[in-house]
């Protein structure tokens, strides 16, 4: 479990590519003391496993599952990528609970600055994501917390404070990137229930209006 609250922005330094597996070796820097193998990672808001480790650069690999839904496969030697050890427990906790379970992709729209103010426009290329994203809801782009400023249709756009553009790669986004996104894990448990339990709610009220046996 994660907070999206980014803590390092690291550098892949290595990417290996096979049919089956991608192994990325990320320079974790500050934060990468105390860090063992196997421990839980998020690399861009996706929960990676550490696999190798040499001084601060640390391995890590990705199956075809995680590559389908991440844009991690696109990743190249000298890129940025925000980081986060796994939450502990009895830590502070200052963003919103992050599973690091990528949801999809969306699509920088558009950037709009004016003066400090940065609103950052995304689209959602899931349709099925867009009704867990409300106004003040939370969401994670790119494994950074963010709340909702507005979210309509297939669309929503967050506000950026300099200090998330000084501290994360939120600040290098442009039209057109792809980014991560997770929404909140209650929105998506409670969509979960509603699409399993609120069809038969409905038939047994139409069945009680009507007074046939909903069976």
């Amino acid at each position: 479990m994660f907070t999206g609250i980014v803590e390092h922005v690291g550098r892949v330094v290595g990417v290996e590519r096979r049919p089956d597996l991608l192994r990325l070796e990320i320079d974790l820097g500050p934060i990468s003391a105390g860090i063992r193998l196997g421990d839980s990672i998020a690399v861009l808001g996706c929960c990676l496993t550490v696999t190798r480790i040499d001084g601060t650069v640390h391995a890590f690999e990705a199956i075809p599952e995680t590559l389908s839904r991440t844009r991690l496969g696109r990743l190249e030697a000298g890129d940025p990528v925000n980081l986060e050890r796994a939450m502990a427990a009895g830590a502070r906790f200052d963003g919103h609970l992050v599973q690091g379970h990528v949801d999809g992709l969306g699509e920088v729209l558009r950037v709009d600055r004016e003066g400090n103010d940065v609103l950052l426009h995304v689209r959602v290329l899931d349709p099925a994501l867009a009704p867990a994203l409300v106004d003040k809801g939370s969401v994670a782009i790119d494994g950074v917390s963010l709340t909702v400023v507005r979210a309509r249709g297939d669309h929503f756009h967050v506000a950026l404070i300099p200090h998330t553009l000084d501290h994360t790669t939120l600040a290098f986004l442009r039209p057109g990137d792809a980014v991560h996104l997770e929404v909140d894990v209650f929105a998506k448990y409670l969509q979960r229930y509603l699409d399993r339990v609120l069809p038969g709610l409905v038939a047994a009220a139409l069945a009680a209006r009507s007074g046939s046996d909903p069976t």
